[in-house]
């Protein structure tokens, strides 16, 4: 009996990505977020910016699960509009927040362990998992110590280390920087720049600091009163004119993206 004559099409592979389409968001008759489509692949860092108001926030919460909203989110071709965010946690898309919120009467060793255990990993793979963070975000030293004792730049770094336990698919970071200094700011750059290689994770960043976002992204996403005016390089969003006057009312974010 003769072999069956394949067609010779593979069957295509979706598109790994974090992807949001027309996304909408309205409270009370307030639009916060009007058809807003974005995407982040894997070892891609992607600014999310926009003048006070603009709706960041919003969308933070639509992506992370934290916010009902029209339109679609989609994670590696899989439909995950309306999960919650602890299902969506467990495969992978997590997130900080802009208040740090580590659990109390804990060391820093045990935040990093829980927050493993919470989505999903096994006691060994939770230990594993936080002697690797430890190493590499150089918290070692105080893995001992009383978490919510620790400087606030320190609270930071915890925050985001444990964002990757478990090597997530991607991670939104909503004002990492924020509180920083300048040295410090500098330091949490270099370490952010190098997570998507280190962990093959996409990074979506929500940031005021126009000096580090312009350093930091491969791509901006720019939204102001809740729509989407800019997408780019950010050397393109630096010098387009919609992005240009959203900025005008901060004389310091003007500043930035003139030299940032």
């Amino acid at each position: 009996m003769a072999a069956p004559v394949g067609t010779g099409k593979r069957e295509q592979q979706p598109e790994r990505e974090l992807r949001t389409s027309g996304v909408t968001v309205r409270f009370a008759g307030l639009t916060a977020c009007e058809d807003i489509d974005l995407a982040v692949r894997p070892g891609e860092i992607l600014g999310l910016i926009g003048p006070n108001g603009a709706g960041k926030t919003t969308l933070t919460n639509v992506l992370t699960g934290f916010q009902r909203h029209a339109g679609a989110v989609v994670v590696d071709g899989r439909d995950v509009t309306g999960w919650s965010p602890q299902r969506l946690s467990r495969i992978g898309v997590r997130r900080t927040f802009q208040n740090v919120r580590l659990f109390a009467g804990m060391t820093v060793a045990e935040n990093l362990e829980a927050a493993a255990l919470g989505v999903g990993l096994s006691r060994a793979a939770a230990r594993r998992s936080t002697a690797g963070l430890l190493e590499r975000f150089d918290l070692m030293a105080i893995a001992g110590s009383e978490a919510t004792a620790l400087p606030y730049g320190l609270e930071r770094r915890l925050g985001i280390a444990r964002a990757l336990v478990g090597d997530p698919r991607y991670v939104v970071l909503d004002e990492p920087a924020a509180g920083l200094d300048e040295e410090e700011s500098d330091e949490l750059l270099a370490r952010l720049r190098a997570v998507p290689d280190q962990y093959g994770c996409g990074l979506v960043v929500i940031e005021h600091d126009m000096r580090l976002i312009m350093r930091l992204c491969d791509r901006l996403h720019v939204i102001d009163h809740g729509r989407t005016i800019a997408t780019g390089d950010p050397a393109q969003v630096r010098a387009d004119p919609a992005v240009i006057e959203a900025y005008l009312g901060s004389a310091a974010a003007g500043k930035a993206l003139a030299h940032g």
